[in-house]
């Protein structure tokens, strides 16, 4: 559980929307020519396990009227590539922004975690031209506090949630991957959304009055 900072009354009102990247891995695939194999007890048995496993990088963007993702990091070709300053700023300006327009939202403040790339001059510059002091960030208008994934619904729901489901028919193919991604999400119903959003504003609640003491247990049951 995250330790942080108190919180004001002020800035437990404003967070309305929470950002995040997950990686989901292709968990059957084994390249052969790129793997470790190893035993246990017994040396005739042994597992091989992919070295440099394939998997999907996702964004998604949460907020109490739904979700807005998800986002796959690819480059030109359509494979995975990792998240750097640029490909976040032009996620931002390409997807995500459009994406907000077409929502009904009023005043929105927008909250995102310390990640390098959320965090360098030309990220958040271009956030405040989007948000304005509505931006809740490392270097931001507003400090989130630091190593504090129980206060980002994306992180205590929404990535363990998907993962939970989108194994089952076991996928093969990193496209079947990402299908099921985008369905898994898509399924996810407002009522869920409102238990998520009421639980993070206990959490809030709970850290102001404790001022940044570790949360007990029973708050996490949503």
């Amino acid at each position: 559980m995250g330790r942080c900072t108190p919180m004001s009354q002020n800035e437990r009102d404003m967070c309305r929307s929470s950002s995040h990247e997950a990686h989901f891995w292709l968990n059957d695939y084994v390249n052969k020519q790129n793997c470790r194999i190893w035993s246990e007890a017994n040396p005739q048995v042994y597992i091989e396990t992919p070295l440099h496993p394939e998997k999907v990088t996702v964004w998604c963007a949460l907020w109490a009227g739904g979700i807005i993702g998800p986002y796959f990091f690819k480059n030109d070709e359509g494979h995975n590539v990792t998240v750097n300053g640029d490909r976040y700023r032009a996620m931002i300006t390409n997807f995500f922004i459009p994406e907000l327009n077409n929502q009904d939202v009023q005043e929105l403040w927008f909250q995102q975690d310390g990640a390098t790339c959320h965090t360098a001059r030309a990220t958040i510059d271009l956030l405040k031209d989007t948000f304005g002091d509505r931006l809740i960030s490392r270097f931001g208008p507003v400090n989130w506090p630091p190593r504090s994934c129980d206060l980002t619904p994306l992180d205590y729901f929404l990535w363990g949630y998907v993962k939970s489901l989108v194994y089952a028919d076991k996928p093969q193919t990193l496209d079947h991957l990402e299908d099921n991604i985008r369905r898994v999400i898509a399924d996810i119903r407002p009522q869920m959304l409102e238990k998520v959003i009421e639980n993070w504003t206990s959490r809030l609640d709970y850290i102001r009055a404790s001022r940044g003491s570790h949360m007990p247990e029973i708050i996490f049951k949503m």
